[in-house]
């Protein structure tokens, strides 16, 4: 369903995320699409980090928004923010795309322009510094487990706690695979020979 389609709200942007969710559950349409005006750059910011992927990233933003919505029901603010539900399936969303990609899968964009999305665009490589270009390189070296734990504690600054909670691992374990990520960067960024 494009933005066009929804219907308009007068849902105040900030608006408690509970109090959102509520009248989602109340199915007023309208609530459903400012749950995902407040979530959806940063859960694609997650994906994208992940899966340094443009049509995968927005493949797997959708798929986990869908399911999200679909099984609202079942979030409970009591276990946990939504913030971390909705991260959670969309980490499982990514490690699913992963599995499967080794399955022919492309857009009609990509077949009838030959465009390469397995890059940023070129306006988000301008916004990088070169630094932060090394940097984004350096990460796609990481095994894709020390990469989630990267992403969520450099790019999303959360807790081990969060990590853990996200990625199902216990929180020590979030910490060591962090320390592995961290070093296994700093060698690679320290052999860098374009680095100054």
């Amino acid at each position: 369903m494009n933005e066009l389609t929804w219907p308009t709200t007068s849902l105040d942007p900030t608006v408690p995320t509970q109090t959102v969710i509520e009248r989602c559950l109340a199915d007023e349409e309208g609530a459903y699409l400012l749950l995902y005006k407040q979530y959806a750059a940063m859960l694609y910011r997650l994906v994208y980090s992940m899966l340094q992927h443009r049509e995968d990233a927005e493949e797997v933003v959708q798929d986990s928004f869908e399911y999200a919505f679909r099984t609202l029901h079942r979030y409970d603010p009591d276990k946990a923010s939504f913030k971390t539900w909705l991260y959670t399936i969309a980490v499982s969303r990514c490690r699913n795309k992963r599995r499967r990609k080794w399955l022919p899968t492309f857009g009609l964009e990509l077949a009838a322009n030959k465009a390469d999305h397995s890059q940023p665009a070129p306006d988000e490589v301008v916004a990088l510094t070169e630094k932060q270009q090394r940097v984004w390189q350096a990460l796609q070296t990481l095994s894709p487990k020390l990469r989630e734990t990267a992403v969520l504690r450099y790019y999303e600054n959360l807790t081990y706690a969060e990590i853990g909670e996200i990625l199902e691992i216990p929180t020590k374990t979030a910490e060591s695979r962090m320390r592995l990520a961290h070093n296994a960067l700093r060698e690679q960024l320290s052999n860098d020979d374009s680095l100054p």
